[in-house]
């Protein structure tokens, strides 16, 4: 299976072309694909969106954070958006056969790798951050490149993660992360006066009382002002409640939106988002855009001969005489129909007049199955692959051994065998959880969905429960093997506080 991660670094410069375009040729390499490369002279910042295999990437990165380095100056630097680095901000976004962990330890190497190269101090940041203050970029970047000058070498609290405390002269410092797609959109106004813009993104954004994922700014960018926003989980917020949201701030001040701009790429699952909700179409579904249905076709998803010509493969590899997938990746697939049946009832609800007062919750519910049954999805190649890891770790140890003196036990085995379980261990744990969470959806579901449908309900939250104790039953015969009691005692404890036990176990 492919590795694809991406990764959209933001560089202070956006006004002079054959910088940008250095920086770029240095990120140039092998397994990596320039996707979009935005520039803006107001905010004077470049956003360069990356896509490419693992380890690939994570060198690309590197090499542009040195290379902006080398011909930025951040003294001599003047913008409208907050920066406090040459390379400002980098983050890792897994996209396929990879998870958000590996972003978070691709993050910990490059940050590591830029300190040891450049002499640039780096923090880490969102997923990847050393504590719970430091995942709000906003709480690092405070005071910007000249502020923190000033506090650095005197505040511990404003430490780097990598490196000295002391910000490196003319590239200042850089924030390295790991999070999910991110959309940077933009909403412009027909006024210049900045300080309404000011005031909708304090209503707009969370850190002050708005909407739970969204971070958002006030500037004046090409003589209008500008609600300039951070959209960090579209699927939970989407684009188009921001929208309304703005446009209804907007109006409380004489204001009203002219336009908006998407910087760098927008998934499509997002605007198909926004189509259902402003076009109001009945039980709409993203297989009903022909584009959508022709690719799951042409992949083999949807095939001739039915339904059954979809799932059979996957079965016939269930029965097949070979470790994987196995009983993990059932529980991952079980979870994952029990989300989808589950959006179904709660899709075919939703829009109708009889449960017209649970619109709001329903499209919530439908909002959250999404994000559940992709997860799920991605679980089920997961678990085989991390299987696949675990012996490859056994086999890797019994070499070791054999290089040792006889009697003697091989130094690599706690370390290569448990690193290998803890993620074996990892992945059924977080399909026992998502799989307990769809049966209290499917629970709530009942009194607020057509009563007609409660056998879809029951067959969903059945096929939850197999997806729970099979994770569970593979989270328990893991810990069996583990070593490192400190995360087996972990382990147990967390399944104790979420109330998480597999029958028989």
């Amino acid at each position: 299976m492919p590795t694809l991660v991406e990764c959209v670094p933001n560089f202070s410069e956006g006004r002079d072309k054959s910088k940008v375009d250095a920086i770029v040729e240095a990120m140039k390499m092998d397994g990596v694909y320039l996707l979009d490369r935005e520039m803006d002279a107001d905010h004077n910042r470049c956003v360069i969106t990356l896509v490419g295999e693992l380890e690939a990437i994570q060198e690309a990165a590197i090499r542009g954070v040195g290379k902006a380095a080398e011909i930025l100056d951040l003294t001599k630097h003047q913008g409208a958006h907050p920066r406090m680095g040459a390379a400002d901000v980098v983050p890792f976004i897994p996209i396929e056969g990879v998870t958000l962990e590996d972003c978070v330890a691709m993050a910990r190497h490059a940050g590591a790798e830029i300190w040891k190269r450049y002499q640039v101090p780096v923090y880490l940041y969102e997923a990847a951050a050393t504590s719970a203050e430091r995942q709000n970029l906003e709480y690092i970047r405070r005071g910007q490149f000249e502020g923190m000058q000033a506090e650095i070498a005197t505040n511990p609290a404003r430490r780097p993660d990598f490196g000295e405390a002391r910000l490196h002269p003319t590239a200042g410092a850089v924030a390295v992360g790991a999070r999910k797609a991110l959309i940077a959109y933009n909403v412009f106004l027909d006024t210049a006066d900045v300080n309404i813009a000011k005031k909708i993104a304090k209503a707009v954004r969370f850190s002050s009382g708005g909407l739970r994922f969204v971070k958002g700014a006030g500037f004046l960018v090409r003589g209008q002002a500008q609600v300039s926003m951070n959209l960090t989980d579209f699927e939970q917020t989407p684009i188009h409640r921001v929208f309304e949201l703005v446009k209804s701030e907007a109006a409380r001040h004489g204001a009203i939106p002219t336009s908006s701009e998407i910087v760098g790429l927008i998934p499509k699952k997002a605007l198909e988002s926004a189509a259902e909700w402003f076009l109001q179409v009945e039980n709409f579904d993203s297989s009903m855009i022909l584009e959508n249905r022709l690719a799951a076709v042409m992949s083999g998803k949807t095939a001739v001969g039915g339904i059954r010509a979809g799932i059979e493969p996957f079965i016939e590899q269930l029965a097949a005489a070979t470790a994987t997938p196995g009983g993990g990746s059932a529980a991952a697939a079980s979870a994952a129909m029990a989300a989808g049946l589950t959006t179904m009832v709660a899709s075919m609800s939703r829009g109708k007049k009889a449960y017209q007062q649970y619109e709001s919750e329903l499209t919530e519910v439908i909002a959250r199955l999404s994000v559940l049954r992709e997860e799920l999805k991605s679980a089920i190649d997961a678990d085989a692959e991390s299987y696949a890891a675990v012996m490859k770790a056994y086999k890797q140890n019994k070499e070791l051994q054999g290089k040792e003196s006889r009697g003697k036990e091989s130094r690599g085995e706690d370390s290569l065998i448990d690193t290998a379980l803890k993620n074996a261990t990892l992945v059924p744990l977080g399909v026992a959880e998502r799989a307990r969470e769809i049966i209290s959806i499917a629970d709530k579901l009942r009194p607020i969905t057509n009563p007609h449908m409660k056998s879809d309900l029951t067959t969903a939250i059945a096929l939850a429960r197999a997806g729970m104790e099979g994770g569970l039953a593979n989270v328990e015969i893991n810990l069996e093997s583990l070593k490192n009691q400190a995360f087996v005692a972990e382990v147990r404890e967390t399944l104790g506080v979420r109330g998480l036990k597999a029958r028989g176990l």
